[in-house]
């Protein structure tokens, strides 16, 4: 069930340094041809950020895999965030072997650099999502040294009807930290979170911000049913918060049915209704990204984005599905009526 940009965050990569370069007409477009940004690795659920020069790229998998870049066209491998998974890990999940981290979250505030991952057993609720911190990206950087801030939250089947995976951070006009997360089940849950970024505030209030139905789960039951969503992504523009979230089916090649769904809301807490004024808690979401339609596909299903703004434009990054592997997708944003659009 799984497979996740931010202060100003977005893409991805693999085992060497690679890249095309895309025709002008195509790069102004904001439009990316098969292979012009990576022909390897497995890319899922990108999350992108700049630091001075540098576009930084982290990935799901292998402890959490990092690319860097100058240009979001050529990109060289850095060291993975975990070479050893955090001990609280295994205490927290005992079955729990390797270092399969999902969905990293990354953003800047209060000085240091704020990564939330996640994992889980898969296709399981049985999930924890941990946070660590960094005052720099820069692995060359005498201050770079990514230190583990343990558990934030945990999910455990029988007790809760939410999944803690597919962490994002989102700090609202006042300057207080949200974290959104979630997938299958109930839907997608929000919860504030205390000055430290990573305690649940009290007390605890847990919004539901995006859910499907119907679904054919039991409250106890270990596996999710059909209520397929999840990877909620919240970004501020104007008076709105937007929430990005996933649909469907990813992880199973030609075969997966990933799209991306937006609403929008005044409060961060919702309620976050599509452009048709559907609830997203009721099953509400207008369509902004999926798979290629016609009989000449190229991306099967895309979905599991993240979106930020570098340079005053605004970028979203997200993972597409072809005959071989996830490739990273990269898309300008434009702004049309108040609702995002992809830049022509």
């Amino acid at each position: 069930m799984k497979s996740k940009l931010v202060l100003t965050l977005l893409l991805a990569c693999s085992l060497k340094t690679m890249a095309q370069q895309p025709a002008a007409t195509d790069r102004s477009r904001g439009r990316f041809k098969v292979g012009d940004v990576t022909t390897d690795p497995n890319v899922h659920d990108p999350c992108m950020a700049k630091e001075g020069d540098t576009y930084y790229v982290y990935f799901t998998g292998g402890g959490i895999q990092v690319w860097s870049s100058k240009d979001m066209m050529t990109w060289t491998k850095l060291p993975s965030v975990f070479s050893v998974a955090p001990e609280w890990v295994a205490q927290k999940l005992p079955s729990f072997k390797g270092l399969g981290f999902w969905a990293p979250d990354l953003s800047f505030h209060n000085g240091l650099w704020y990564l939330y991952y996640a994992t889980s057993i898969f296709g399981k609720n049985t999930s924890v999502i941990g946070m660590a911190t960094n005052k720099t990206l820069d692995p060359n950087s005498k201050d770079y040294k990514w230190v583990d801030g343990g558990m934030v939250l945990q999910s455990v089947t029988g007790r809760d009807s939410w999944n803690a995976i597919d962490p994002n951070l989102a700090v609202d006009d006042s300057g207080t930290p949200w974290l959104s997360f979630g997938s299958h089940w109930d839907g997608l849950k929000l919860v504030k979170l205390s000055s430290d970024f990573k305690t649940p505030a009290e007390p605890q209030e847990w919004y539901t911000i995006a859910s499907r139905g119907p679904r054919d789960y039991k409250y106890t039951d270990p596996e999710p049913g059909n209520a397929e969503i999840e990877a909620p992504f919240i970004f501020k523009n104007g008076k709105y918060y937007y929430l990005f979230v996933s649909w469907d089916s990813c992880c199973s090649g030609i075969k997966s049915t990933y799209n991306i769904r937006i609403g929008r809301s005044e409060k961060i807490t919702g309620p976050y209704l599509d452009k048709d004024g559907k609830s997203m808690t009721k099953g509400g979401g207008t369509l902004l990204l999926g798979g290629d339609t016609g009989d000449n596909k190229v991306f099967y299903a895309r979905g599991h984005n993240s979106v930020e703004t570098f340079d005053g434009v605004d970028y979203m990054a997200f993972h597409a599905y072809t005959t071989t592997y996830p490739k990273l997708g990269i898309e300008k944003l434009t702004w049309v009526d108040g609702w995002p659009e992809l830049k022509k």
